[in-house]
């Protein structure tokens, strides 16, 4: 099947079966690798993306749906080489070890910046609850929010 999607702002062709997902997509087809497969069913928030504002688990957004909206991974936050406010500040406070679940997690913080400019600490939890991280650097990524944010 072959859809358009809109990607960190450009339009990008691709001929994927009807069952593809856009994590799948962006991976495989794009070369979009920043977007990271974890557990494939929704739960880790590796594969996040921001999907017409909000945070999405791509691994559970088919290609097709995603062609109906406007997508930004990890790769599309920077603008050029100045980084987005929430990389800058992950980097800032040391907010990753690993740097598995860094992508999601900036992704899910990005995505509450655009809809709370100032959240409270009990919403930056919950913004990042569905991003599991082993290394534990919760802390630091709550920090991280919150200099981005100030």
């Amino acid at each position: 099947m072959q859809i358009e999607l809109r990607i960190n702002g450009a339009t990008r062709s691709v001929d994927v079966p009807r069952s593809a997902t856009l994590l799948s997509v962006l991976r495989d087809d794009l070369g979009l690798t920043g977007t990271r497969y974890g557990c494939g069913i929704g739960r880790c928030g590796a594969c996040s993306v921001i999907a017409d504002s909000r945070a999405v688990a791509s691994c559970l957004l088919t290609a097709e749906q995603a062609g109906r909206m406007e997508i930004t991974t990890i790769e599309g936050l920077a603008s050029g080489a100045t980084l987005h406010p929430v990389q800058e500040a992950f980097v800032a406070e040391d907010a990753m070890q690993c740097g598995y679940c860094t992508s999601g997690m900036v992704i899910s913080a990005a995505a509450l910046l655009e809809h709370i400019s100032h959240p409270t600490e009990p919403e930056i939890r919950e913004s990042l609850a569905g991003n599991l991280c082993r290394c534990g650097v919760y802390g630091r990524a709550i920090r991280a929010v919150q200099r981005a944010a100030g």
